[in-house]
C-alpha cells in the first residue's frame, strides 16, 4: 500500500462532494431492463494508461463506458488496477494516455463541472477520530450544498444508534459505513464506490447491497469495483473483468459467463466404463467420476440421459450448470499467467538475467 500520496491526500478530502440538487432530474429505471434506460453515456473511458514513477504500468490501455442509471462493477483481485482506473474517473490523477469523459468532460482538467455532480466512497476514509459520528456528518454537510440532513443520512446506512459514537470507536465495518454516508450526503447523480463491503459482516453487506440497488434504481448512475465475485454478480448491469492492468472482457454476468463451457459432472456404476459414453460428448473420467465440458449444455445433456436410459445405466451425483462467474474470472487469470509466464521466460532466456521489481500497490 502507498504512503499518503497526494492522490490519496486529495481523495480524503474530497470525499464529500457539493452538488446543486435542481441541476438534474435523474430517469427512472425499469427493474432488469437495461433497453428501458437512457442510452447516453455518463462516463467514457478509451485506451487509459497510468505508468508510476519507475515505469510500472497499473492501467494498460483499458476501456469501457457506462449508461446513465447503469451499475457498473469493476472486478478484480487486489493490485489489478482497478483503484488507479477510479482515480482517473474521479478526476484526482491525470492520465498517462487516453482519455476519460464524465458527463462529456475532462474529469481532472474540468473539475468545477463534474465533481458537483459526483459523490466518491475511498476504500479507507479519513475522519477525525474523536469526533461522533454525527459530528462527523454534520461537518461535512456543513460544506455540501443541498446535503442530507445528518440523522437522514445515518438513516441510510444504519448508523442511527451509533450516532454519538466517537469514529475512533468503531468497529471496521461500522466506518465503512459511515464512509457510504458521506459519500451520499450530495444526493450525487454519478457514484463511485471502491470496495465498498470491504470489512462488513454478512448482513451489514446485503444491506448496503441493498441500498445500491435502490440508488440505482432511483437513476443514480453506479461505478463500483470489487474483488468479490458475488457482489458482481449479485448487484452488476453490467461488469469488465480487470487483471494486471487491462480488462479481459466485458458484458452481462451472463454474456461473461456464456463465454466459457457449462460442465456436467457425474459417476459411472462400477461396472460401466467411461468407453462406453457416447464419443460426442468428449468425457473426460478419473475412474468411474466423469466430467463433460460443452458449450452445449441443453444438447449434450439430453444426449446423455438418452443414452443412460437406453442403456439402463444410472448416472450418480449428476450435476449439470452453466458456468460461473468464479469460472470465468479464474479462467483469465491462469491465461493471463501463462501468457506472463512465457514472456517472462523469453527474456530471461535472452538476458540471462531476472530482475525483481520493488512492492508496487497498483490497487
Amino acid at each position: 500500500m502507498r504512503g499518503a500520496s497526494p492522490v490519496r491526500a486529495q481523495r480524503s478530502m474530497t470525499n464529500v462532494i457539493r452538488r446543486d440538487d435542481t441541476a438534474h432530474c435523474r430517469p427512472h429505471r425499469s427493474d432488469g431492463n437495461l433497453e428501458g434506460m437512457m442510452n447516453d453515456a455518463v462516463i467514457e473511458v478509451e485506451e487509459l494508461r497510468r505508468t508510476y514513477a519507475g515505469g510500472f504500468t497499473a492501467v494498460d490501455g483499458v476501456s469501457f463506458s457506462v449508461a446513465r442509471g447503469e451499475l457498473f462493477a469493476l472486478l478484480g483481485t487486489n493490485g489489478a488496477g482497478k483503484t488507479s482506473t477510479l482515480e482517473m474517473l474521479e478526476g484526482l490523477a491525470r492520465p498517462s494516455g487516453g482519455t476519460v469523459r464524465v458527463f462529456g468532460h475532462d474529469p481532472y482538467t474540468k473539475r468545477t463541472a463534474v465533481r458537483p455532480r459526483m459523490g466518491m466512497m475511498l476504500q479507507e476514509g479519513g475522519f477525525p477520530s474523536d469526533l461522533t459520528v454525527a459530528e462527523t456528518v454534520g461537518m461535512c454537510a456543513g460544506c455540501t450544498s443541498g446535503a442530507r440532513p445528518t440523522p437522514e443520512a445515518l438513516d441510510l446506512v444504519g448508523l442511527t444508534k451509533r450516532s454519538g459514537v466517537r469514529v475512533k470507536q468503531l468497529s471496521g465495518g461500522e466506518k465503512r459505513r459511515l464512509d457510504l454516508a458521506l459519500a451520499l450526503l450530495g444526493r450525487p447523480e454519478v457514484l463511485f464506490l471502491d470496495e465498498p463491503t470491504t470489512g462488513l459482516d454478512a448482513e451489514g453487506r446485503r444491506d448496503t447491497w441493498e441500498l445500491i440497488r435502490e440508488l440505482r434504481d432511483g437513476g443514480t448512475t453506479v461505478l463500483l469495483t470489487t474483488h468479490y465475485l458475488e457482489e458482481a454478480e449479485t448487484l452488476a448491469d453490467r461488469l469488465a473483468i480487470m487483471h494486471q492492468g487491462r480488462i479481459d472482457v466485458t458484458g452481462t454476468p451472463a454474456e461473461v459467463t456464456a463465454t466459457r463451457p457449462a460442465r456436467i459432472r457425474f459417476v459411472l456404476p462400477q461396472n460401466v466404463p467411461a468407453g462406453r459414453l457416447p464419443l460426442s460428448l468428449r468425457a473426460a473420467a478419473n475412474g468411474q467420476a466423469v466430467e463433460i465440458r460443452t458449450q452445449r449444455l441443453q444438447r449434450d445433456l439430453s444426449e446423455l440421459l438418452r443414452w443412460a436410459e437406453d442403456s439402463g445405466v444410472e448416472l450418480g451425483a449428476l450435476d449439470a450448470r452453466s458456468a460461473s462467474l468464479e469460472e470465468a474470472f479464474l479462467d483469465i487469470a491462469a491465461r493471463t499467467a501463462e501468457t506472463a509466464g512465457a514472456a517472462g521466460a523469453a527474456g530471461a532466456g535472452a538476458a540471462g538475467t531476472v530482475e525483481t521489481a520493488g512492492t508496487v500497490d497498483a490497487r
